[in-house]
């Protein structure tokens, strides 16, 4: 995350509980969402989110485009996009609503979507993780800090071998290719 972010966690949410789409800068998590070739599409407040798995406010997938509302939560956003980077070409071109994937991916996605959320200006991986405890997120450790802390290696290992991040730690802002 740049210095000059601001951070949504020393700020009050508009919503109670976890940060929404609403709380932050959407255009950012649009632009975001687009080195990855994917793009937000926000749907109106209160209407059902096509290509939701868990239904209500819960982040959707059809193809390329993460839908969303206003009050989807943001974890919810970075978890869908990041099930969208990690999982293997074949289920991403016919991508519609289920992302599937093993314990492995599933991982990855977790750690991803913490290491994602230092790229969103005013968000941050301490609130993400936050965010992911209170929505139930469960962790062996007991919550997403310790377990991103000191036993993700695993999913570290999956993200740097599918090209996904670089040895750093950093998005590399590519896809799985295999």
């Amino acid at each position: 995350m740049s210095e000059s972010a601001s951070r949504i966690d020393d700020l009050p949410a508009t919503t109670p509980g976890v940060l929404r789409l609403e709380d932050g800068p959407p255009d950012a998590v649009s632009r975001l969402l687009g080195q990855f070739g994917m793009t937000l599409s926000v749907v109106a407040p209160g209407a059902e989110i096509p290509g939701s798995y868990w239904g209500d406010e819960e982040a959707g997938l059809v193809g390329d485009r993460l839908l969303a509302r206003p009050d989807t939560p943001l974890h919810s956003v970075l978890h869908e996009a990041c099930h969208y980077v990690c999982m293997d070409p074949e289920r991403r071109n016919g991508l519609d609503t289920d992302a599937g994937g093993d314990y492995d991916e599933e991982n990855g996605v977790c750690y991803l979507q913490i290491l994602l959320a230092d790229e969103l200006p005013g968000l941050g991986r301490h609130r993400m993780m936050q965010d992911m405890d209170a929505w139930g997120y469960s962790f062996r450790l007991g919550s997403a800090r310790a377990w991103f802390e000191r036993d993700a290696g695993d999913a570290r290992d999956f993200l740097a071998t599918h090209g996904i991040i670089d040895r750093d730690d950093r998005p590399t802002w590519k896809l799985r290719h295999r």
